[in-house]
């Protein structure tokens, strides 16, 4: 995810920070910038909108606290691909494997 952020340009890692800041900070997060996917095992999505560009980072809850949010895209579709949904949900395993492991 890092990787990712580092290839935006400096106005869209503004709105990212900003996005990201909002998630950390509010009680109660509007839809516009995070919001649960459907269908999916607690599977949640930070939406970051700015021109013309939408990005998702997407990632889980791990407790009451603690956002984990583990793969992030430029998205280019009305509905978000399946295989970002499915490298998020891998990654959400590992996660959780390796941290019962601990």
């Amino acid at each position: 995810m890092e990787e990712f952020l580092h290839t935006l340009t400096p106005q869209q890692k503004k709105k990212a920070a900003f996005v990201l800041s909002l998630v950390e900070e509010l009680a109660v997060i509007p839809e516009e910038y995070f919001k649960k996917f459907k269908g999916c095992d607690n599977l949640w999505e930070v939406r970051i909108q700015t021109g013309g560009n939408a990005f998702r980072l997407l990632g889980f809850l791990d407790g009451a606290e603690l956002i984990v949010l583990n793969h992030a895209f430029a998205k280019k579709t009305q509905k978000t691909p399946k295989k970002e949904i499915l490298v998020a949900e891998q990654r959400k395993k590992e996660y959780l494997r390796d941290k019962q492991q601990t």
